[in-house]
């Protein structure tokens, strides 16, 4: 007779499943929780203890570790040696391992849980034997997902047993279960240390949500994954209420649109295309924000991403429906606005409660490089402008700060080199990611147009020539923020002060590649 040991959490469709295996002759082997269910059930099932002659111990933590389990699962059936040695100790074959592993994922996420329960809830035994069945693959059908009983019940009853092929997929999903299941608990016990930013070995661990038609182009193939441990406040925990799925792109640029938005605890409106912010506005109400973005760059946005951090009304939503849209996110729509923007169906409307919260992590920001990664920290934090430093002869008026304020905050997530040019907390012009940042000043200057004039310019980092104060002398600019820190700060100072334009350091690059 063949067996089966069962063990899981997640009793999703076990009964069923051990019903089925029951039916097909194979003998069930069980413990704890997993035990008391099937038995309820009127399944008959042998106690573990049954079968090693020691009774569970330790508050639980040993119940399988033995050699009659664990010799049962890893004897190579073909092995005559390994069968000679079963007969031997009197041990009987496993065939079947069917576990899922201690909740330690639900119990970590639960803010309410103790060190102590997250610790307790670090299974043992449990991969013990999956791993031990998993390298016994070709003798043994192990399975970790409930997902796949029925596969293996259909193998069952039409060949009498499991495929290779298929006990080597479960294999396979096994040790990234185990992998994934074991990353999460060193990435939570390195976040109690506290003092660890870069540990010598880094595990990443994610969880796919979907398969996506394509990547960033159609012949590119992706799929979306979030964190095993999900980050609240992100798009990951987003829900979308009407519209096609997301695209690669339409997820690259959204986190990129919430990502500024977050920098901005006022009214505000982020519109995002190709990664770049191509209009941003803050006012006194969503609706005010909207039009600012708008009007900010009302040729890039369209077939943009839009943010917002109020709640979308009626009018607002109206507005927004006579342009062309990707997705729209906000915290939430009143019903006639949800109503207008349904009326188009391929319109991704999408709702996040805390969009505009900032994301409180542990997480590093990784970029993928040919055979390995770049890690760093994230580059947050308020923009501290007590700190900041006038530098020109002309000083900074009261009424400039909050554009100049606003200006670091968008700049910051624009791709270098990076100028933005602002007016009364709205983007008037952008110059996004040249490889020289006079190339970035002119474009700027060039979609604001008449509107530079008496605008501030922000910069992603220090001025190598003065060359881009230049340019804003001749469009009329009124006051420059920058990082400072070049050898020729000297020169860009001079000549602000030759075109009577204010200019402050701030002591702190933005570089976003």
């Amino acid at each position: 007779m063949r067996r089966a040991i069962i063990s899981v959490s997640d009793k999703t469709g076990i009964v069923d499943f051990a019903r089925k295996l029951t039916d097909l002759g194979i003998e069930i082997i069980s413990t704890g929780g997993t035990a008391k269910t099937l038995s309820n059930e009127g399944i008959n099932v042998l106690q573990v203890s049954e079968i090693t002659g020691f009774p569970e111990c330790l508050d639980g933590r040993v119940k399988t570790l033995h050699p009659k389990i664990h010799g049962g699962i890893l004897a190579m059936r073909g092995n005559r040696e390994h069968m000679q040695t079963l007969d031997k100790l009197d041990i009987t074959p496993i065939d079947f391992v069917v576990i899922n592993l201690y909740p330690f994922k639900e119990t970590v996420s639960n803010p309410d849980s103790t060190f102590d329960e997250c610790i307790e809830n670090i299974d043992i035994g449990g991969p013990g034997m999956l791993r031990a069945a998993a390298k016994n693959h070709h003798d043994v059908t192990v399975i970790t997902d409930p997902s796949d009983y029925e596969r293996v019940i259909d193998e069952l009853v039409k060949f009498g047993n499991t495929s290779d092929e298929t006990k080597l997929f479960l294999a396979y999903k096994v040790f990234a279960h185990t992998a994934a299941y074991d990353s999460m608990i060193a990435d939570y016990l390195c976040s109690q240390i506290g003092y660890i930013d870069f540990p010598d070995t880094v595990t990443l661990s994610y969880e796919k949500i979907a398969d996506m038609r394509y990547g960033e182009n159609p012949h590119q193939k992706a799929a979306f994954y979030r964190n095993a441990l999900p980050v609240s406040r992100s798009l990951t925990s987003a829900v979308q209420h009407n519209g096609k799925e997301l695209s690669y792109n339409n997820i690259a640029d959204t986190d990129a649109c919430i990502t500024l938005l977050k920098e901005f605890d006022e009214p505000c409106v982020v519109a995002v295309k190709h990664a770049n912010p191509c209009g941003v506005g803050c006012g006194d109400n969503i609706n005010e924000a909207w039009k600012k973005a708008y009007e900010a760059d009302s040729v890039s946005i369209y077939g943009g991403i839009v943010a917002a951090n109020r709640r979308i009304d009626g009018a607002t939503a109206k507005e927004m429906s006579e342009i062309f849209l990707e997705v729209i996110i906000a915290p939430s729509y009143t019903d006639e606005a949800m109503a207008i923007l349904k009326a188009k169906k391929n319109l991704r409307v999408l709702e996040l409660s805390d969009v505009a919260s900032s994301v409180k992590t542990s997480e590093m920001d990784v970029k993928k490089v040919l055979g390995g990664v770049l890690i760093q920290g994230h580059d947050t934090g308020k923009q501290d402008s007590d700190k900041w430093n006038t530098v020109t002869v002309r000083k900074v008026q009261d009424n400039m700060m909050s554009d100049l304020v606003f200006g670091m905050k968008v700049v910051k997530h624009v791709k270098s080199n990076a100028i933005v040019l602002v007016k009364n907390k709205q983007t008037i012009g952008i110059g996004p990611g040249q490889p020289n940042r006079i190339t970035s000043a002119k474009i700027a200057i060039s979609c604001a147009g008449m509107k530079a004039e008496g605008a501030i310019m922000a910069s992603d980092a220090f001025f190598p020539f003065p060359d881009c104060v230049e340019a804003a002398a001749e469009a009329k600019i009124t006051a420059i923020v920058q990082p400072g820190g070049s050898v020729n700060d000297k020169l860009s100072i001079e000549a602000c002060d030759k075109h009577d334009i204010a200019m402050i350091f701030t002591g702190r690059r933005h570089f976003k590649h």
